[in-house]
């Protein structure tokens, strides 16, 4: 695929692959190989919503409690905006030794979640990811359907967009690090849970939802579970 131009200058002398394009246009390259590897996240000027200035903001923020690729650069020209990372040891959950074996991945996703969501301090996070921020935010507003949520049940620094792509696995099958933290904030566990195991259908089908609320160490909560996933179609 054509490589900006920004890409080929941040990348100098290394090699440039193309690993992952996203639903909203947004490409993502690798710079160089292995352990000393960089990624860079490329958007096109008025073709995507996704801030990748508060994506950096969250993943310094992040890192200081768990496993998330740290920051590198970040900035725009007249054609597009980057954010460069390092490289975090791990591979996708849809890579397709994960896809292969599902339930591993399912379980890895589950246990990553409650990782995350136990480490990160809620009282120290300056970032919401609340419903009502949700909401604000969003340019289809509110329906009737989701006028009124469901009690909280335990307030946690969620991921934002806990999709299966976004959890990385070491080779034995381990929870490794997450990816994509754009979304990062305080709210509700299930806006997680909710998406994290929905994803597990879309990447590998259906039956494995299951084990990504087992392996988070919870039962399923039918009526917050269709509440955050309707939430997460309209915003």
């Amino acid at each position: 695929m054509p490589v900006p131009v920004a890409v080929r200058r941040l990348a100098g002398s290394r090699s440039i692959t193309p690993v992952w394009r996203n639903e909203l246009g947004g490409l993502t390259f690798r710079l160089g190989e292995g352990t000393e590897a960089q990624y860079v996240k490329w958007l096109a000027i008025g073709t995507s919503e996704i801030d990748l200035q508060a994506e950096a903001e969250r993943l310094t923020w992040a890192r200081r409690w768990i496993t998330v690729p740290s920051v590198i650069d970040q900035g725009d020209d007249a054609d597009g905006r980057w954010l460069v990372t390092a490289a975090v040891p791990g591979r996708s959950a849809v890579d397709p030794q994960w896809v292969a074996r599902p339930a591993i991945t399912a379980a890895a996703i589950g246990q990553g979640l409650r990782m995350q969501h136990d480490a990160l301090p809620v009282a120290e996070c300056p970032f919401d990811w609340s419903v009502e921020r949700r909401v604000e935010c969003s340019t289809t507003g509110m329906s009737e359907s989701l006028a009124e949520p469901p009690s909280i049940n335990q307030l946690v620094v969620c991921h934002g967009d806990a999709c299966a792509p976004n959890t990385l696995l070491h080779d034995d099958g381990t929870f490794a690090a997450h990816v994509d933290l754009g979304a990062l904030g305080v709210a509700d566990r299930w806006a997680d849970l909710a998406v994290a195991a929905w994803s597990t259908e879309w990447n590998y089908g259906p039956g494995y939802e299951e084990i990504v609320y087992s392996a988070y160490g919870i039962a399923a909560d039918a009526e917050r579970i269709a509440y955050y996933r309707k939430l997460w179609d309209a915003t």
